[in-house]
């Protein structure tokens, strides 16, 4: 007697959505720059672990080709006016929130984030676009400066593109930090050679097709796609600025790597972020922000909260609401606005939170909610997770987790909260709870982090694109964002037209009389308070 195979179990959780079509995925994976043989790559849908998309691989020579007609396309690029580059990110502006639903459904298919958190992407791109179209004149237009002898010396300040940027681009917010960082650097005239993580490679495309819809000329965006130990080398060799986002270990690579090259490079790295509640703090909208600080996409956020130091006297308040809150999240895979915590993204990142518990468990912290994976809802899926008791011989108490997971710590006195957030080779996003404002942001203010957020976890920061975003220390070199995220595209330079008289004596004059005349000068100009 034989028995029949047993029927494959269809992969758990939602089928993709209507607008992921064969035909947009096609159209995407066309948009890679690589030849017409290349090999190719299949990425997986981590709600349900079936095959998503097949994408060609480029190879090195593909990266040249890219580089050398992005050089070409640049040129012209750079000598269109800013008024027509305006026009054209404005429309991209319009496509990316008309078709919003599109990106969405890419977003949730590679990635595993709820809906909510693929949202915010959207909202930041289209903040972002807008400022840039609407202020990139301002940052580069040239500016008189102050010449070296007042009426006499005429001194501009003028602001060239780099040349072709290269763009790294991580997979745990595809569209916000594929196109957020290519904007500026479009903006200023730069092409841009760009390689997104392979498993989130469609919403990346997906950006660039929509700017090219909305009249970018061709050749002044690439994408290729590939490992870093293949193609990495290619991409540092022909940039002419670096941009990065991903882990401190290969931002340090990249940093090196820049500078054997004497190129300019930006980076944004890892965090361990703090959360800071003051024993003033309003409790209820405390708890509130940190379940916002801590389990958005799965806390595969850079400047998501993974240590939260709470005073003594509130604790237990705080910890009782903060569970609560927790515990009510929904959990889940769906492509709606249904779920508060969707999936990680990745088995590799599974297996960092899972061993990152496991470690702090077995020596001695105590699980207060969630603690598991959940393989009932998907295989990536974990419960959002709060320790406490956690040392410093656990290796969650100073690495990064980057997933649903956050130790809480008590203190004493502000003095040692500071000290306690500042306790890190990290320093990218922290946050402060005060119900005394001027209170919180005195206390933002030394803690070691490029952002701080005061009542609120991180979005206040991130949201204001007229400041500068990015870390200190281990997290980073570099700002995106306002000014800093625009003019680190260029090259300033400065042209000083002299007029009459410079610095040599004039015919006649003894240089010693000279040098007299100008020390009385120097003098004179400090005395009516001149320069």
């Amino acid at each position: 007697m034989t028995t029949a195979p047993a029927t494959p179990k269809a992969p758990r959780g939602p089928s993709l959505p209507a607008t992921v079509t064969p035909a947009l995925l096609e159209r995407l994976a066309a948009r890679v720059s690589t030849s017409p043989d290349a090999a190719r790559v299949t990425t997986t849908a981590p709600y349900t672990g079936a095959p998503l998309a097949d994408l060609p691989v480029s190879t090195p020579a593909d990266v040249e080709a890219a580089f050398a007609r992005a050089r070409t396309a640049q040129r012209q690029w750079a000598a269109t006016p800013v008024e027509e580059r305006k026009k054209i990110l404005l429309r991209y502006h319009d496509l990316v929130l008309a078709r919003q639903d599109e990106a969405l459904d890419l977003m949730q298919a590679e990635n595993g984030k709820t809906r909510r958190d693929a949202f915010l992407e959207i909202l930041d791109i289209g903040i972002v676009s807008r400022y840039y179209a609407r202020n990139a004149a301002t940052y580069l237009r040239p500016k008189r400066r102050r010449g070296a002898i007042p009426l006499l010396t005429h001194t501009t300040e003028l602001r060239h593109p780099k040349g072709v940027v290269t763009v790294i681009s991580p997979w745990n917010y595809p569209l916000s930090m594929a196109a957020g960082d290519t904007i500026a650097a479009l903006m200023a005239g730069n092409a841009v050679v760009q390689k997104p993580d392979t498993q989130t490679g469609l919403t990346a495309l997906w950006s660039m097709d929509l700017m090219y819809e909305a009249g970018l000329p061709r050749d002044v965006w690439h994408m290729v796609i590939g490992r870093g130990s293949s193609i990495g080398a290619a991409l540092m060799d022909n940039a002419d600025y670096m941009m990065f986002t991903g882990s401190t270990a290969t931002g340090r690579q990249i940093a090196a790597d820049a500078g054997k090259r004497l190129i300019g490079a930006s980076l944004e790295l890892g965090g361990k972020n703090p959360m800071i509640v003051l024993a003033d703090a309003d409790i209820d909208k405390a708890a509130e922000g940190a379940v916002a600080a801590c389990f958005p996409s799965a806390g595969q956020l850079c400047v998501s909260v993974e240590r939260l130091y709470v005073a003594e006297s509130v604790r237990d308040k705080f910890v009782a609401a903060f569970v609560a809150r927790t515990q009510k999240l929904r959990i889940g895979a769906g492509y709606d606005f249904g779920y508060d915590v969707g999936s990680l993204t990745t088995p590799a990142q599974l297996d960092t939170v899972t061993t990152h518990i496991a470690d702090a468990t077995t020596k001695g912290a105590t699980i207060l909610a969630g603690g598991k994976a959940r393989p009932d809802l998907g295989p990536l899926f974990h419960e959002p997770t709060i320790l406490t008791d956690v040392t410093p011989d656990m290796t969650l108490y100073d690495h990064e987790t980057f997933g649903p997971v956050v130790s809480i710590h008590p203190f004493r006195d502000e003095e040692e909260a500071i000290s306690l957030a500042n306790a890190s080779s990290y320093g990218l996003n922290a946050s402060v709870w005060s119900r005394n404002g001027a209170r919180g942001r005195a206390v933002a203010a030394r803690v070691h982090a490029g952002t701080v957020n005061v009542n609120e976890a991180f979005a206040a920061a991130w949201g204001s694109v007229d400041a500068p975003m990015g870390g200190m220390g281990d997290s980073g070199l570099g700002r995106r964002h306002g000014a800093d995220g625009i003019l680190k595209y260029t090259e300033a330079q400065t042209v000083a037209h002299q007029r009459i008289q410079g610095f040599t004596s004039p015919a006649g004059l003894h240089p010693e009389k000279w040098a007299t005349l100008l020390t009385r000068s120097l003098k004179l100009l400090k005395a009516a308070g001149l320069r």
